[in-house]
């Protein structure tokens, strides 16, 4: 069996394309999701991945689902934390809980996942964990403050913590997406699409597959020298 992995957010878009590089990679892995119980059983059946629901924000509910996951399949050895929500709004029309659930899921969940599965990483000597910022965590954007303060905090919670685990065999990297084709980009009104596309040099959105195959080269077994980098993958569009 190989080297177990959990990818929270992993039943769809950009998490479904890194749950499949890393099954390609040889890992066993194994898919955390929080509501839609139809689209996690269509990727199960499609996949033969299982899915394990908890609500990566849930302090007490992420510990839980990751000790099921460590008796029922192994120990987690890599941790992708993909799980991520928008609440967008200029901040004069943004409420507190707008602002909260935020910060609770997209930057929370990367606490709860290290605090349930670091320790172990550690002991064994061995693990990846790799967090999904964004590239509107490194340039800002309008009308996110919450989601641009969320992954510019997961940008320096990865620096900090691959200080705590390097000795240890632990790497901890972060990738910075820039606008992929997923169902969050497909959202976005046409003509608003249209202008951030001719912001990218390369003159196009990226797509899931990029991201994933950045996630397996920074978990692979040679990539031990690597920690505490952000990976920008944005199309050329902000050069950090």
């Amino acid at each position: 069996m190989g080297r177990v992995a959990i990818v929270t957010g992993g039943t769809r878009g950009i998490g479904k394309a890194i749950c499949l590089a890393l099954k390609e990679q040889g890992r066993t892995v194994v898919a955390n999701y929080a509501g839609n119980e139809e689209k996690a059983r269509a990727f199960t059946e499609e996949t033969e991945i299982p899915a394990y629901k908890w609500d990566v924000g849930d302090h007490e509910a992420t510990l839980a689902g990751c000790a099921k996951v460590e008796a029922e399949v192994g120990p987690i050895e890599i941790v992708v934390n993909n799980a991520g929500i928008t609440r967008d709004a200029t901040l004069h029309k943004m409420s507190f809980e707008d602002w909260n659930e935020v910060m609770r899921i997209n930057l929370g969940g990367c606490f709860n996942m290290a605090k349930a599965c670091f320790p172990g990483m550690r002991e064994r000597g061995w693990g990846r964990i790799v967090n999904i910022g964004s590239i509107n965590g490194q340039a800002g954007q309008y009308g996110q403050v919450n989601y641009a303060a969320a992954k510019s905090g997961i940008h320096g919670f990865t620096k900090a913590l691959a200080q705590e685990g390097a000795r240890s065999g632990v790497t901890v990297n972060a990738i910075a997406p820039g606008y992929i084709d997923t169902d969050m980009v497909a959202a976005v009104p046409e003509t608003v699409l249209e202008k951030i596309v001719a912001k990218i040099p390369v003159g196009r959105l990226g797509n899931a597959e990029e991201i994933a195959r950045g996630v397996a080269f920074l978990t692979a077994e040679e990539a031990g020298f690597v920690t505490g980098s952000t990976m920008s993958l944005n199309g050329g569009q902000h050069m950090y």
